[in-house]
């Protein structure tokens, strides 16, 4: 796979870009009245412009079909003022059903520019207009997958004529483009054509406005952005250029120092929901101090949990103080019993002692240890879940074999707490851990020594297995309870083929 962005000069062949003499930017849109034939202005709306567009594709599916022809009617309320139509090359066959549909071949599109070679010319166009289509978010899905394979995020405010149709013109049987049009006696010219159905959907798109009575074509405005509130030191442009991937951001103050670190497997709505309307006062206060955003892509979640523990504990940001910490409160102990039971049991802890597991709340350890009861069958009494004097519950119903009232021996009830112990503990001393890259084609890479974590780094897929060739790739980190409780997690959801386990230690210089 060829990686590519958007050029500054986007080819032109196959392309029409038309401007139109009477185009002014941001006009006022106003609220019109159909009387005789005509459009009539009632009373100014909002100052907004309109992208009405089409898109025709290979299939239905944005994640693995690609664009054929788009057509973008730029519209300021009262006219088109601007046009883009062009065929698209989808680098891919078009099957048989789709050209019968659309018209479109694979003839017509071979000489015609691919998609990276027209997305500025997209994004120019549509940049501060609110995106109207009929069925908005299959056309708008396309386009931001389109450009997601860029590494660009498309992100606008959007319509749908569908949905607007139903709230300002009810009664219709069928909402479809095509039997709405022949109901209200707009004629499509070229239909399942970009062109042709954009067209339509101008029309159309004019009578919902005249039609308008309580402002409901601004209220049903869709984006990203709604119901957030940013605070004035904020540049909008840097959310849109966030990925939508795994990785860990940063949240800067005036000055670039660090406010906040944190990790997503979509980077980009994370950080949004730090912007949304309902939140407490030292939310707000991070909200209100946030002036630059930064971030890290990782390729995957695990990469992401790793680099953000990693960071936080030598940043120290003002605004992580529960994760700054180095050491954890609580965990699950051992002790054994005057009866000889080995019992384990959720406890507070501290630096000194030495827990079988270390957990970020007593809620997480008690719950660690439920999880625990269950799969191994030991007994909720003697683990400390619940202090009573007579037998468990689970005795009685028979998911506990009666250690708690010596009808069970500590032989073997001791077994199974060893085997629970084992469990919690990383179950291979030496190891590398393969996931996904942030590219096709590359893969990170965890490495555990001797029950140590050493770091991560990345590798391309054809790297072999060699150690030494692995080793040189891992950039070293320390090794904290943190990272061993991420380890452990990740271990019992990890599919053998992407797990080397080795028996000699490496050194590392």
């Amino acid at each position: 796979m060829v990686a590519r962005s958007m050029p500054s000069d986007s080819w032109s062949g196959n392309t029409c870009r038309k401007r139109h003499n009477n185009e002014k930017a941001h006009r006022p849109v106003c609220l019109f009245i159909y009387k005789g034939g005509h459009f009539r202005i009632f009373g100014l709306l909002k100052t907004v412009r309109y992208a009405i567009l089409d898109i025709e594709t290979t299939g239905g599916n944005a994640n693995t079909d690609r664009i054929t022809e788009i057509a973008i009617y730029l519209h300021d309320g009262e006219r088109v003022v601007d046009e883009f139509v062009s065929l698209i090359n989808p680098e891919r066959r078009i099957p048989p059903f789709i050209s019968r549909l659309t018209g479109i071949d694979d003839s017509m599109v071979a000489e015609a520019p691919r998609f990276f070679e027209v997305a500025k010319d997209i994004v120019k166009m549509t940049e501060g207009a609110v995106v109207v289509a009929h069925n908005a978010q299959f056309d708008y899905s396309f386009i931001r997958e389109e450009y997601r394979s860029l590494g660009f995020t498309f992100s606008r405010d959007y319509l749908c004529t569908v949905r607007l149709s139903r709230k300002l013109l009810p009664g219709h049987r069928s909402y479809s483009l095509g039997n709405l049009c022949e109901r209200l006696g707009i004629t499509i010219e070229n239909r399942h054509r970009a062109a042709g159905d954009a067209l339509a959907t101008v029309r159309l798109f004019e009578m919902l406005i005249a039609n308008d009575r309580n402002g409901d074509i601004l209220k049903s405005v869709k984006n990203d952005y709604l119901h957030l509130r940013f605070p004035p030191n904020i540049d909008r442009s840097l959310l849109d250029k966030l990925p939508e991937s795994p990785g860990v951001y940063y949240l800067h103050n005036e000055d670039g120092s660090i406010l906040y670190v944190g990790k997503s497997n979509n980077i980009r709505k994370r950080v949004l929901s730090h912007f949304v309307n309902k939140q407490n006062r030292k939310a707000l206060e991070l909200r209100n101090a946030i002036h630059d955003v930064t971030f890290t892509e990782t390729g995957n979640e695990l990469i992401a949990l790793l680099l953000e523990s990693d960071e936080i504990k030598k940043l120290q940001p003002r605004f992580n103080r529960a994760q700054r910490r180095t050491f954890f409160r609580f965990g699950i102990i051992s002790e054994t019993t005057e009866a000889g039971y080995f019992r384990l049991k959720p406890a507070r802890v501290n630096a000194k002692d030495e827990p079988l597991v270390v957990c970020g709340s007593a809620e997480e350890a008690r719950t660690m240890l439920e999880r625990l009861c269950r799969k191994f069958q030991l007994c909720q009494k003697l683990c400390g879940l619940y202090d009573i004097q007579h037998a468990c519950f689970q005795h009685s119903i028979g998911q506990c074999n009666g250690a708690c009232v010596g009808k069970e021996s500590a032989e073997a009830y001791n077994e199974r707490v060893e085997s629970a112990i084992a469990s919690l503990r990383l179950q291979h001393p030496n190891f590398f851990l393969f996931g996904r890259g942030r590219t096709t084609g590359e893969r990170s890479v965890v490495h555990v020594e001797n029950g140590r974590y050493r770091g991560f780094g990345y590798a391309d897929e054809g790297t072999g297995q060699l150690l030494d060739d692995l080793r040189s790739v891992i950039t070293l980190r320390d090794d904290n309870r943190d990272i061993q409780r991420i380890l452990r997690q990740q271990l019992m959801n990890t599919l053998p083929r992407n797990l080397l386990i080795y028996q000699d230690e490496l050194r590392y210089e």
